[in-house]
């Protein structure tokens, strides 16, 4: 029991790392001269970063993007914090219910960034206010761990779900 329990808390700890890179670092979609993220383009030859800012279009998009993005860390840490709260409280034989339903939003969370931003990414990166072209660029490892985050949190908000309390 103890094993699954370690097993649990390290996969919970996983999916909270993995939000966090995806969220922070600047590598949702890269070139050969470029990054760029949810927040900022940076030009790698000439080492400047520009914020992304309600000049740009598609804007909101981009907002929706953050805002899940950081929803969706948020309720993983919470998740994570109701856990360890209903490990001491539940009685026997109970079920982890609060926190599966917190992770399974932090998973709708992340889905719903990953799949605007997946609908989205022609039209953002089309704008000419960037200092340089990012049209022709790909998906970077931040997304592709938004998308690893995504899966994480929906099996960890069901393994909550599943899961009993035991002595």
């Amino acid at each position: 029991m103890l094993i699954l329990l370690a097993f649990i808390i390290v996969f919970h700890i996983t999916s909270a790392a993995l939000l966090f890179i995806s969220t922070i670092d600047n590598a949702w979609w890269v070139g050969d001269n470029f990054s760029a993220d949810v927040w900022r383009m940076c030009a790698t030859n000439a080492s400047t970063c520009t914020a992304i800012t309600d000049q740009f279009r598609e804007y909101q998009s981009i907002q929706a993007v953050q805002a899940t993005m950081i929803l969706s860390t948020i309720f993983c840490c919470v998740a994570f914090l109701v856990f360890i709260l209903q490990l001491f409280r539940l009685k026997q034989g109970e079920r982890f219910v609060l926190t599966s339903i917190i992770q399974l939003l932090s998973c709708l969370c992340v889905m719903i960034a990953a799949s605007i931003y997946t609908d989205r990414h022609e039209e953002l990166h089309k704008s000419n206010q960037y200092p340089t072209d990012i049209s022709e660029g790909q998906y970077g490892y931040s997304f592709v761990l938004a998308w690893v985050a995504f899966i994480f949190t929906l099996i960890s908000g069901v393994m909550y779900l599943v899961l009993r309390k035991r002595k």
